[in-house]
């Protein structure tokens, strides 16, 4: 015998738009209506069982036993960061409708005048924080659902922690109350809010005053802050980025960073990805630190280690760059191995024929394919009232993998 139907029925901003005809018919039959107390509160003459919205596997199991004309109340569109994700995950698809309503989102949106379908919607209510900034720093609008620990202050400290300031911040708070309330401010600006648990934050980014666009890649090698122009030179790079065969959301280490040419530019290639730039000469990290601010890197997180130090806490990568070894090759090649996903790659920069000898041989000898590509730049350089072509010294660009290159 076939069960009821499970209707998921979203309520709207109070006092805004309410519940359609077919919605309030639905409730109206329901021998049982579930939902957090301020929804069951909306129907006070309702005639059957009001059970309060608690524990999700407890209802769980009540909805797989009963037979009963069931109605569940959520907040706005049940599909929508709400409760339709569980039910749909653990019930058959053909026992649930859904009747959606304004989001707390859409209502948000209008009430600032900003459209709003351009923008990534992202939830820490109830889940950790880390991977909602990663996406947030990639975003150019984002509307963030928060909760009591993940406040709009916590989530400002983080983008604050990594270069990520530059955004018109606003957080909508009690939404439909009486109470509700509309605060236009910045990044720096979040810290300083108590606002109500009730809140959404909107970020919309505005680049600041001061900061240049830049290319995506091929940044002039002067722009970057470096010692006796020790960088990646620009042609290098552009090859060594070539062959990493980057991806939007990826995860690189970038290993020697240096200046931080390369993670720089691959986090522009990235936008959704994360680029892990490892570095320990306190003379680089000056460097880099200051690139990072000056380009505005903020999918690329500074690692004050040595490798193989220093990686332990960071997520597996699809990609390595190795710029610079300290004489550790054979012990960081022996260590990225055990790390690197099944189809990633590895790039490596020599400038030197033993480093070659060694990379090609310590790379062959974990079981990888190896491919050198041999780099010979020469750029032109006023003499007099003639050109002439100067000559770098070559540089051998390693690629290797699993599968081959």
């Amino acid at each position: 015998m076939s069960q009821q139907k499970i209707y998921l029925v979203g309520a709207g901003i109070k006092g805004w738009e309410g519940f359609g005809a077919r919605a309030l018919e639905i409730i109206a039959k329901s021998e049982v209506l579930i939902g957090a107390q301020r929804h069951l509160d909306i129907f006070p003459d309702f005639g059957g069982e009001k059970r309060v919205l608690g524990d999700l596997s407890i209802m769980l199991e009540f909805l797989k036993c009963s037979n009963k004309r069931i109605a569940i109340l959520a907040s706005g569109d049940p599909n929508f960061f709400g409760i339709a994700r569980f039910i749909l995950r653990n019930l058959p698809k053909d026992r649930i409708e859904i009747f959606p309503n304004v989001t707390s989102v859409q209502y948000a949106f209008a009430r600032i005048k900003e459209p709003w379908d351009d923008a990534l919607f992202v939830s820490v209510h109830g889940r950790g924080m880390k991977n909602a900034i990663d996406k947030i720093i990639a975003a150019e609008k984002v509307a963030v659902l928060t909760d009591e620990k993940n406040t709009p202050a916590a989530i400002a400290g983080e983008l604050i922690k990594r270069g990520a300031e530059g955004y018109i911040a606003w957080v909508c708070e009690d939404l439909g109350l009486p109470t509700e309330k509309f605060t236009k401010t910045d990044v720096r600006g979040l810290v300083e809010l108590r606002p109500s648990a009730l809140n959404i934050l909107i970020l919309i980014k505005a680049w600041e005053p001061t900061l240049e666009t830049w290319p995506v890649m091929g940044i002039e090698d002067d722009q970057f802050a470096t010692a006796k122009k020790l960088i990646t030179k620009q042609e290098v790079r552009a090859v060594t980025l070539a062959k990493l065969q980057l991806q939007n959301d990826l995860v690189l280490w970038d290993i020697g960073a240096g200046s931080g040419s390369i993670s720089i530019e691959a986090g522009n290639l990235m936008p959704n990805g994360k680029v892990f730039a490892l570095e320990k000469n306190p003379q680089y990290l000056t460097f880099i630190k200051e690139n990072l601010k000056k380009f505005g890197a903020r999918n690329v997180m500074l690692i004050e280690a040595c490798a193989p130090e220093g990686i332990d806490d960071l997520p597996d990568p699809d990609r390595i760059f190795i710029g610079g070894s300290g004489g550790m090759l054979e012990d960081i090649i022996d260590a990225v191995d055990k790390r690197l996903k099944p189809d990633g790659r590895i790039v490596l920069n020599a400038v030197t024929l033993d480093t070659l000898i060694k990379a090609v041989e310590f790379l062959e000898d974990h079981g990888y394919g190896v491919g050198v590509c041999c780099i010979n730049v020469a750029n032109t350089r006023a003499l007099t009232e003639y050109k002439m072509f100067e000559s770098h010294n070559p540089v051998y660009v390693i690629t290797a993998g699993k599968g081959g290159v």
